[in-house]
């Protein structure tokens, strides 16, 4: 017997194990879980949407689910909203086309909030649609339409959607086709949608490189997309919700709010997550330096408070029963966006050293590892690098995804679990 097959042999056999221990101790019934994610914030000016846009417009919205399930609801959001929002209808459908929008009209069905076609989001806020039976496979695509009357006085957006959204004038949520729409790569006022099955999740918190910069605008070939069809391959029932948030930091806000502001909502209001993956801190140590270099004692001070951070996020979600994985910082030297230099680079391997040791993460996937070019293990892989240095290509993507340990998802938290067998969800 060759080496390839008996590899394949002990994966298969791997993987029905852990399918198995993750059926029988893991989900004892049927409870709603999330099947598509994303973290919301401010979207910058040239990101927004003119609110002319938004006056009496239909948004039709492209998600990609990663378990399915015969029933669903649709989480909206006016997180940062600073007035209520009216959603005047909203509908969900098969899409037929990532790049037109168009749907498949046979699958079109109205969401309701409390039996009423229309809603009113406090600023602040999400608010969840009634259950609605809808046949939703497993790695397939829906399309979300809404219809605004008038525009938020403040848009909740994820600008780093890596999918197209289309926008006409008038209430045309059911309509097959959106002639002549504008089209725009960010989501607005969506933040989740929830599947009933009998499954968990796992979220992914982390900055541009888990938000997908230099993967395929429309081709789902982020790394937790990639982790999800894995997951999916193994017919393990655990769905991948990536909260990842471009230029997203440990201790500052940047383009959206920081990781430990964001906690909550992007980690622990999340439907059923018994895991989390952080792949935080290439930003925290990059801006350091951006515009000027700083002492030695600032340099240590930075460190010492990424470290102090990751410790609060296993901290908080120990406290909720969600085990965490750690995923060391990638290489990025050379890269445009920060010019790090070696002091920057002896920081990222103190911080890889502090992931990496036993007793901090319940598990460890080693990214740097995985990516680097062993000739110089400061850089990105040729073939990993999607081409500024900074942030990997779909091939290293891939095999980010297929480099984290699928062990870490056969250990179920106890708390997690008394949770499902009470009934309750996240």
């Amino acid at each position: 017997m060759s080496t390839v097959v008996k590899t394949l042999l002990r994966a298969w056999a791997f993987a029905a194990v852990l399918s198995c221990c993750v059926a029988a101790e893991a989900l004892p019934a049927a409870n709603w879980v999330g099947s598509w994610a994303s973290s919301q914030q401010v979207p910058e000016a040239r990101n927004a949407l003119d609110p002319a846009d938004l006056t009496d417009a239909t948004l039709r919205q492209i998600v990609h689910l990663t378990i399915g399930g015969k029933e669903l609801r649709v989480r909206l959001s006016n997180a940062f909203g600073t007035e209520p929002l009216h959603i005047g209808a909203a509908h969900i459908a098969l899409p037929l086309s990532r790049s037109t929008g168009s749907i498949d009209a046979s699958t079109d069905k109205a969401l309701t909030f409390s039996g009423r076609p229309d809603v009113t989001i406090p600023a602040g806020a999400d608010y969840l649609s009634d259950p609605v039976a809808f046949d939703a496979k497993p790695l397939s695509d829906l399309a979300i339409s809404l219809y605004l009357e008038t525009p938020p006085a403040q848009q909740t957006s994820h600008p780093g959607s890596r999918a197209t959204s289309f926008l006409v004038h008038g209430n045309l949520v059911s309509a097959t086709d959106l002639p002549s729409a504008k089209q725009v790569d960010h989501w607005y006022e969506l933040s989740g949608v929830n599947v009933a099955a009998r499954a968990s999740a796992v979220v992914v918190m982390g900055d541009s490189i888990t938000d997908g910069r230099g993967s395929t605008t429309n081709g789902n070939d982020r790394w937790p997309d990639n982790l999800a069809r894995r997951l999916q391959a193994a017919r393990v029932a655990i769905s991948v919700l990536n909260t990842g948030t471009g230029g997203n930091r440990l201790l500052a806000d940047g383009l959206g709010p920081n990781v430990l502001a964001r906690f909550d909502r992007d980690v622990l209001a999340q439907t059923g997550v018994r895991w989390l993956i952080v792949f935080e801190g290439i930003n925290d140590l990059g801006t350091l330096t951006v515009d000027h270099d700083v002492t030695a004692e600032e340099h240590a001070a930075l460190v010492r408070r990424m470290i102090d951070a990751y410790q609060q996020i296993v901290l908080r979600a120990h406290a909720h029963g969600i085990r965490v994985m750690g995923a060391t910082i990638t290489p990025d030297l050379e890269a445009a966006n920060y010019h790090p230099t070696a002091t920057n680079e002896a920081d990222r391997q103190a911080v890889n050293a502090w992931i990496r040791a036993p007793g901090h993460f319940d598990a460890v996937v080693d990214f740097d590892k995985l990516v680097r070019d062993p000739a110089c293990p400061d850089h990105l892989l040729p073939l990993y690098d999607s081409g500024d240095h900074l942030h990997p290509s779909p091939a290293g993507y891939r095999a980010m995804a297929d480099a984290v340990p699928m062990s870490f998802f056969a250990h179920v938290p106890r708390h997690a679990t008394k949770h499902h067998r009470k009934g309750t969800s996240r």
